[in-house]
């Protein structure tokens, strides 16, 4: 007569949990990176706190021709929540992504026993942590100016988790099409920058606008206009902004397929 063996859990539970560990660990060596660079991290976290002062210092108690004609200050907190997202999970993470291949930090990674995409997650889960930081600090800085929160909590999560990993894959593809840390400053700064300014963030743009029409093909208006809806809900619309989440979601996509067909792990000023 057979005796069955106990039961055990299979070894792809602690294959699993073993991963999660790893990811954790490797966050936290990039959150003590971060960090231990005071006066990036001070820039990093506190640009847009800085910008959001200085527009409500100019814009008082004036009020926007859109959405409902609320106070410039109710508009500028959203819009630079979603600021503090694209800044930290795309340009900046961009920037760091070619400093990193330039130096031979990525092939160092590529050669480690630790698995690649383990790596790679820390650094992304890391840049989201620092994008989530900044968000909770100007709703904290909103709310001192008598900005009150999301009006819907969920299509404002939502949006804003859509938006950090959409950012991030876009990173990874523009990463690639950026051929040295020189020029990675100023290709990926000018043409952010120029979007920002076009999509909203320095001043309303109404949604029937030539450069609203324009600009609506792009991710960054799509992620201001989300997270503002889910902010300052108007009566009578909905606060889910499905068209932005899957513009935004396709623009990820394609930063996905970019990285993929173009990634590079040496230096390109040494494989050329």
């Amino acid at each position: 007569m057979s005796i069955a063996a106990p039961s055990t859990p299979t070894s792809g539970n602690f294959e699993g949990l073993a991963d999660i560990k790893l990811v954790g660990r490797q966050v936290r060596f990039e959150q003590l990176s971060f960090w231990l660079n005071p006066f990036a991290a001070f820039f990093t976290i506190g640009f847009s706190t800085i910008f959001l002062v200085i527009m409500e210092s100019t814009a008082g108690k004036s009020t926007t021709g859109t959405l409902d004609g609320i106070k410039l200050i109710q508009y500028y907190v959203p819009a630079f929540i979603a600021y503090g997202i694209m800044s930290a999970c795309f340009s900046i993470q961009a920037m760091q992504m070619v400093n990193r291949r330039e130096i031979g930090l990525l092939k160092r990674l590529r050669l480690s026993p630790a698995p690649t995409w383990i790596l790679l997650n820390a650094i992304f889960i890391s840049s989201m942590i620092v994008a989530l930081i900044e968000v909770v600090l100007m709703v904290l800085v909103g709310r001192g100016y008598g900005v009150h929160g999301p009006a819907n909590w969920l299509p404002f999560i939502v949006t804003v988790v859509v938006g950090m990993v959409s950012f991030t894959a876009m990173a990874m593809g523009v990463t690639t099409l950026v051929p040295n840390m020189d020029a990675a400053g100023p290709a990926v700064n000018i043409v952010f920058f120029i979007l920002l300014a076009f999509s909203g963030l320095w001043f309303p743009i109404g949604n029937g606008s030539a450069v609203a029409k324009i600009t609506n093909y792009f991710p960054v208006r799509r992620l201001i206009i989300s997270i503002e809806y889910s902010f300052n809900h108007i009566p009578g619309t909905s606060p889910w902004q499905w068209s932005d989440l899957v513009v935004m979601a396709i623009w990820g996509a394609i930063g996905v397929f970019v990285a993929l067909r173009r990634w590079q792990w040496s230096p390109r000023r040494l494989s050329g």
